[in-house]
């Protein structure tokens, strides 16, 4: 997390409503010879204490020994921030992202909790794609998903800290941030994601 406090003011209700939405990030945990690393999906529960994840058998992470201290990064946007932009001289250059970072004890659930957790997992994600008709696993063939299933293990992380890095050009006067804005929106894609972010921002 960055130290400069003007990017840690995102209160933590919405910390978790970002992480929720993405639903997506890097579990990492240490392991004996250093840090271990998984890109994975989660659902986040309703209240923010816990987000479900599976993990394949073979995951090195599942070898670290459970329970075990963990953290669960969750990236957004990011851009490259041009010095150029802001209209003012004597600047650096620099990156704007949004990162949030859920700490807390990564446990590993029953085998039968698979279940549960691949259809709720696809339906979060599927009902993203509407009009587009859900998937769902009835949709497999006979035994196809079980075998499947048998390949993973889910877990589950207690979550004891929410910390939140919205680095957004909060540090600079309000004509510099918007000149960066409508530079960004000039790149396009993740660039013009930043933008709207830093709009967003500005708006609360």
């Amino acid at each position: 997390m960055h130290p400069n406090p003007a990017f840690r003011k995102t209160t933590t209700d919405r910390n978790l409503a970002f992480a929720r939405s993405r639903g997506f990030g890097i579990l990492s945990v240490n392991g004996p010879a250093g840090p271990l690393m998984a890109h994975v999906p989660f659902l986040l529960s309703d209240d923010g204490t816990t987000a479900d994840l599976h993990l394949a058998r073979s995951n090195a992470v599942i070898a670290a020994g459970l329970p075990a201290q963990a953290v669960l990064a969750v990236m957004g946007p990011d851009a490259y921030i041009s010095p150029d932009w802001y209209g003012v001289p004597d600047q650096v250059p620099t990156w704007n992202y949004i990162a949030v970072h859920l700490r807390g004890t990564l446990v590993q659930l029953p085998d039968e909790a698979m279940d549960g957790h691949v259809n709720a997992l696809s339906d979060r994600f599927e009902a993203r794609l509407a009009p587009k008709p859900m998937w769902t696993s009835s949709k497999m063939g006979e035994g196809v998903m079980d075998r499947m299933k048998r390949m993973i293990l889910p877990f589950r992380l207690h979550i004891t800290a929410v910390d939140g890095t919205w680095k957004l050009n909060q540090n600079k006067t309000p004509a510099a941030r918007a000149a960066v804005m409508v530079a960004l929106d000039a790149q396009g894609g993740a660039q013009a994601d930043i933008a709207q972010a830093m709009r967003d921002l500005s708006d609360d």
